[in-house]
């Protein structure tokens, strides 16, 4: 009996992989959805840190803190100002700390059936990335309804667009950190790592201070800080209805958007060949 010639092998159609691609990364999106909608705990610091950050730092420095750039009679103060970088700060930190999620899924053995799945292992990635995504915009919708506290007026289109663009920072953050926890066999090692790295991209993206009048190699970390284009899109969101405060705002929208995208695309890859070659 003679094996069939390789070109005569029936090979899946590309609609049915597609299809079992599609939901494989459903099914890793929705256990990341569902297992953060049921920590309570999570929820209770995804409330409870930027609030603090808001009340005690915004208040406590607004009293003292003067925008050059401003008119004098103009509306605008520190607590204002800081406000999408407080949204930036929780889009940081949980899209980073999100992806630890893949130690404890080693640590439990569920990672090792993931990987042995007849799927490609980007798509455990992807769904991982996309999972964070949804959870920063879980968050970033509860923390538009503190907007009021930084007497920022909440309307739809403002509330679409930055649900929108803190997607996206997530997606980006959280492929990078996707990237780096494929890699690490401890949570120890991918805490230290990640703290390492998330403080100076917050305090480098003009969530705190304007980034005017820095030394130069401050300016140049900065400019290739992921995160300082996340805040100023975030600020160009926001401050879309107000002229005062778009003083403060860097780049048009259209090109932070265009800068995270691309470095999405980057750190997708990035993220996705290290859990196809990871053992």
């Amino acid at each position: 009996m003679t094996a069939e010639p390789a070109a005569d092998r029936p090979r899946p159609r590309a609609g049915l992989r597609f299809r079992a691609v599609a939901k494989g990364v459903y099914a890793i999106w929705y256990r990341e959805t569902r297992r953060f909608v049921r920590d309570r705990s999570r929820w209770l610091g995804l409330v409870t840190q930027p609030l603090l950050y808001l009340m005690l730092v915004g208040y406590g420095i607004s009293s003292s803190m003067t925008f050059r750039r401003l008119p004098a009679d103009s509306s605008i103060n520190y607590v204002t100002f800081m406000y999408p970088g407080i949204v930036g700060m929780s889009v940081l930190f949980t899209s980073i700390f999100s992806a630890v999620s893949i130690i404890w899924d080693r640590e439990f053995g569920f990672l090792k059936e993931v990987l042995v799945a007849p799927l490609p292992r980007w798509a455990a990635a992807a769904g991982k990335a996309l999972g964070i995504m949804t959870i920063v915009a879980l968050q970033t919708a509860v923390l538009l309804a503190m907007s009021p506290l930084a007497h920022v007026p909440l309307g739809l289109w403002m509330a679409l667009k930055t649900l929108g663009v803190a997607s996206l920072v997530g997606f980006v953050l959280g492929a990078f950190g996707i990237a780096v926890a494929s890699r690490m066999t401890s949570f120890e090692s991918f805490q230290l790592i990640m703290n390492l790295v998330t403080m100076p991209m917050f305090f480098l993206s003009g969530a705190l201070y304007p980034l005017r009048g820095l030394p130069p190699w401050l300016n140049f970390l900065a400019h290739v800080d992921p995160l300082t284009y996340g805040v100023d899109a975030l600020r160009n969101a926001i401050y879309a209805d107000n002229e005062a405060a778009r003083l403060l705002v860097q780049y048009p929208l259209v090109f932070d958007i265009g800068v995270l995208a691309a470095i999405a695309a980057v750190f997708a890859a990035l993220a996705g060949w290290l859990f196809e070659t990871q053992e």
